[in-house]
């Protein structure tokens, strides 16, 4: 029999969730198929654990599972997908901007071959600020990586047991999982969607999140700032040779006399600047290492209803 697992990671999202789950639920309810709806709670402080605790309770295959404390979507992620027990994932976001009409689709073009079905945004809801920076955020890590990650392709897809498993396998801590979709590749098909108007609450994902969420990605899957670093570094080398070349020549062949005071004091605060960046840039990746060194759990988990997959 068939095995599909819905995975939603949650924070906050209980006024969401007593609608979706039941929806989401009817939305794939095909007969020979086993369907788990596994919640993973990213440490809310609102009624997601009374709520999902009910609805584990009167609706067979629902599985809540939560994470000791608030460790990210990323994380919530990585969690759900190693506990689910499907032959397919589908990832799915807690807020009902997913339209979970799009579940049939995913499952069906699963069954034509696909190992990963990932919806794609035709029009996003966000204002022209936010659109510009993915814009020019998602050409910089295209610009300097081996892989190719579709800007507009989110957590919302579909995935095979054995991209699932792959993912499983990565060890990485500084998980940024649009990127780590698309390195394990497999035969990956888009499919584009309208996202529905948020009902509930608002967004949890805000500036700090992204600008957070973004610097991961980037050193995880671009080595150009390093690159950069040196460039500006022969750069910076170069244009002071060529001007200490210039100022003895001037001097032995003219005479001119050079106090360079005012030149001093600027190339100081120059190659200062120069500097501080680069150590910052180098902070950076060093901190990932330093995380990753460290081999702390991802997650923990405080909660699981262990719910089994329920046949339809």
């Amino acid at each position: 029999m068939t095995r599909i697992s819905v995975v939603l990671p949650a924070y906050n999202e209980s006024r969401n969730l007593v609608t979706l789950v039941p929806r989401v639920a009817a939305a794939i309810s095909v007969p020979g198929m086993e369907v788990e709806i596994l919640v993973v709670d990213d440490g809310s402080r609102d009624e997601t654990r009374s709520v999902m605790r009910e609805l584990a309770a009167s609706h067979a295959g629902v599985r809540y599972l939560r994470l000791s404390r608030n460790f990210g979507k990323e994380a919530a992620i990585s969690a759900g997908l190693a506990h689910a027990r499907g032959d397919a994932v589908i990832l799915m976001d807690s807020d009902g901007q997913h339209p979970v009409e799009m579940l049939a689709t995913f499952i069906e073009r699963w069954r034509e071959g696909y190992e990963v079905v990932y919806a794609v945004q035709r029009r996003r809801q966000e204002g022209w600020l936010m659109t510009r920076m993915k814009q020019v955020f998602y050409r910089l890590l295209s610009f300097g990586s081996h892989i190719d990650i579709p800007p507009n392709a989110g957590d919302f897809r579909l995935i095979d047991r054995r991209a699932v498993d792959a993912l499983n396998d990565l060890p990485e801590r500084n998980r940024y999982m649009k990127g780590l979709y698309a390195w394990v590749g497999f035969h990956a098909l888009a499919v584009e969607f309208d996202p529905p108007p948020r009902t509930e609450g608002v967004s949890q994902f805000g500036w700090r999140r992204l600008i957070r969420l973004g610097l991961t990605g980037y050193t995880a899957f671009s080595v150009v700032p390093l690159r950069l670093i040196s460039l500006a570094g022969m750069a910076v080398s170069i244009g002071a040779l060529i001007y200490g070349a210039y100022v003895v020549i001037d001097r032995l062949i003219f005479g001119t006399d050079l106090p360079g005071w005012a030149t001093v004091v600027a190339g100081m605060m120059l190659l200062s600047g120069v500097q501080l960046v680069s150590l910052g840039v180098l902070g950076e990746y060093l901190g990932r290492v330093f995380e990753e060194v460290k081999q702390r759990p991802l997650y923990l988990i405080a909660e699981d209803t262990g719910g089994k997959p329920k046949a339809t």
